[in-house]
């Protein structure tokens, strides 16, 4: 999710590169820099905000009226001014920016390393430039070309020489990219609001594209080198719209990036058969084998995915498992032991309460794993082990893609773990790394049933109370889905086991409430159908979440929001998606400030 910037044509690069990059703020980074060429390619880069940019220019100026810049969000190697994009081969003729992950980097590192390569940062990025510096044989597209052929993942990569002025060279391969078309000028971005400013005339590149800007314009070729004639699009988007890609808030707009967070988490990590490679995660088999038990602890969004966690540890590892509250697990003088693992959920690593926790575990001898998306926050760096979630920035309070990313990083642990312990066959191992890889596919055909989801909120947008019901992983589900809606519709919300309902809750249930059952657990089933007979049977309204291969429950819910059939095990990543889509539109049509609920932040650093 970082920010990409170039430009080509009779101005100042350095003052447009920067302001490009200010204008993606949005898209939230660690670092910032930019490259010049005038001759000679001239690199300034600074950890921290682009302020920090800003200073190191004015103390060491450049000029040239090509060049390229980003904004970082750390994947690989802490935030700091050495792994701060662009990246320079050891000549400094090549330079590059790079959003994404190249998933073999490291054995292509090795490789160069063995020749008598010598690196500067800890970054993927750099492998790129000495990789395209070694391929160079007096045509810069070529070289990218022999580059992208033996780099594995899904990013963007952009490339400038100073042997081939007044041209830059980018590549797709799922990470998005812009190019702006002005009067003798073009622009480059990874999103449109960084130059909507200055010019409304765009053309999008696609994955598997590559693109070759020049002042005159840009030509857009398959990968392969096929010349493709892409249409021009004319923008008519204000600023505040175009930041969030055309979608009318942060938060629809990262329900649907959702689809691309899976792959990107899943990047490099999980092989056909099951495989796992976990690159910040350090213990062995030996220790794995020994381990007792599993703590969880996070809070809020993260502690529902630790419950997702709980149940995928239990069924998979055969290992007791118990997720806990943070603010309630400091306090518990809990027994955790050295053969136990806890591990700390929180999207920012920096909730407070969490921790508190982490660090009490850690005390008590247990080994502390984190799962965070921030490198280098307070969590990673207390952390024995670390798995990074890369769900990029995420702008909205009510927290989706980070979720989901949580929810596919405990499916990896769980794989690693099983692995060594002997509980995950290879035939469970491949069956559940199949489901994961197919998984985006799964997400985009629930989100184009939104208009399902539409007519869903549209029964329950003035209801006094809501309750969601569901047993095992849809519980945990059925947890989630609770929360985004009172998070940002306002409105009063319970979510229970679906057995739970008739001990009290079932008093509440008369004409008209409506009811959100979550179905996904076959062995489950026909105890959840008699939860919704009894919901029925006092006049309550019915809204489940099932398989398109359901049949059965149409028969009881007065609507279904429907998921693609897949392993049940698998069915919660797949099932939250119409629950934040439902809390969304519910909000919406009450008028409400989706992206910044009253009295919600975004990351609690308080106790």
């Amino acid at each position: 999710m970082c920010g990409i910037m170039g430009y080509v044509g009779p101005q100042d690069a350095g003052p447009i590169l920067v302001d490009g990059l200010r204008r993606l703020e949005y898209r939230g980074y660690d670092s910032a820099g930019i490259a010049v060429t005038n001759g000679s390619i001239h690199v300034r880069k600074a950890q921290g905000k682009i302020v920090n940019l800003e200073a190191l220019l004015k103390r060491e100026p450049l000029s040239g009226s090509v060049g390229i810049g980003h904004t970082r969000w750390a994947t690989h190697g802490a935030p700091s001014d050495a792994n701060a994009h662009p990246h320079t081969d050891p000549t400094g003729e090549f330079v590059v920016v790079h959003n994404g992950i190249i998933e073999n980097y490291q054995s292509l590192k090795d490789q160069l390393a063995a020749a008598g390569a010598v690196f500067t940062s800890e970054t993927d990025t750099e492998v790129l430039a000495h990789i395209i510096a070694r391929e160079y044989d007096g045509d810069l597209v070529e070289a990218v070309r022999s580059t992208v052929a033996v780099c594995e993942g899904a990013y963007a990569m952009v490339v400038m020489s100073k042997k081939e002025p007044g041209k830059i060279v980018a590549v797709r391969k799922i990470s998005p990219l812009v190019v702006g078309l002005g009067d003798g000028e073009t622009y480059l971005a990874s999103d449109i609001p960084a130059v909507l400013h200055r010019t409304r005339d765009f053309m999008i590149i696609e994955d598997d594209e590559m693109v070759i800007v020049t002042s005159e314009g840009a030509t857009v070729k398959t990968i392969e080198g096929t010349e493709i004639d892409r249409e021009v699009l004319h923008i008519d988007w204000d600023s505040a719209r175009a930041e969030k890609g055309g979608y009318d808030h942060f938060m629809l707009k990262e329900i649907y990036e959702q689809p691309s967070v899976v792959t990107e988490t899943l990047a490099g990590r999980l092989d056909e058969d099951g495989t796992v490679w976990l690159e910040d995660v350090a213990f062995d088999d030996d220790y794995v084998r020994s381990l007792d038990r599993v703590w969880i602890t996070a809070c809020g969004t993260a502690f529902h995915a630790g419950l997702i966690g709980q149940e995928i540890f239990r069924r998979v590892l055969r290992l007791p498992s118990n997720v806990e509250y943070a603010h309630e697990l400091r306090y518990a003088d809990p027994i955790i032991g050295p053969n136990e693992l806890t591990i700390a959920i929180s999207q920012s690593g920096e909730t407070a309460d969490t921790l508190a926790a982490a660090r009490q575990a850690g005390e008590s001898g247990s080994r502390m794993l984190a799962i965070t998306n921030v490198v280098g926050s307070t969590l990673s760096r207390y952390a024995d082990d670390v798995l990074y979630t890369r769900a990029g920035p995420e702008i909205s309070v009510a927290s989706t893609k980070a979720y989901m990313a949580m929810l596919i990083a405990q499916y990896l642990l769980a794989l690693r773990l099983g692995s060594a312990r002997g509980t995950v066959d290879k035939e469970l191992a491949t069956r559940i790394a199949h489901g994961l890889h197919r998984m985006p596919a799964a997400i985009e055909k629930t989100l184009a049933a939104e208009p399902d989801t539409i007519r869903a909120a549209e029964e329950i947008k003035d209801a006094d109370d809501v309750y969601f019901i569901g047993r095992g992983l849809d519980y945990a589900i059925a947890m989630e889905g609770s929360l985004k809606l009172k998070e940002i519709s306002y409105l009063h919300s319970e979510a229970m086991p679906a057995g739970e309902l008739k001990h009290g809750t079932l008093a509440l249930i008369t004409d008209g409430v409506p009811v959100i059952v979550i179905l996904t657990q076959r062995s489950v089933y026909d105890k959840t159908i008699s939860a919704v007979q009894e919901v029925k049977a006092r006049g309550g309204k019915i809204i489940a979440v099932a398989y398109d291969t359901d049949e059965e429950i149409a028969k009881h819910a007065d609507t279904v929001l429907r998921i693609p059939d897949m392993p049940d095990l698998l069915a919660p990543v797949a099932a939250v998606v119409p629950l934040q889509l439902l809390a969304y539109h519910v909000a919406r049509m009450r008028g409400h400030d989706i992206d910044q609920p009253r009295n919600l932040a975004k990351s609690v650093t308080v106790e």
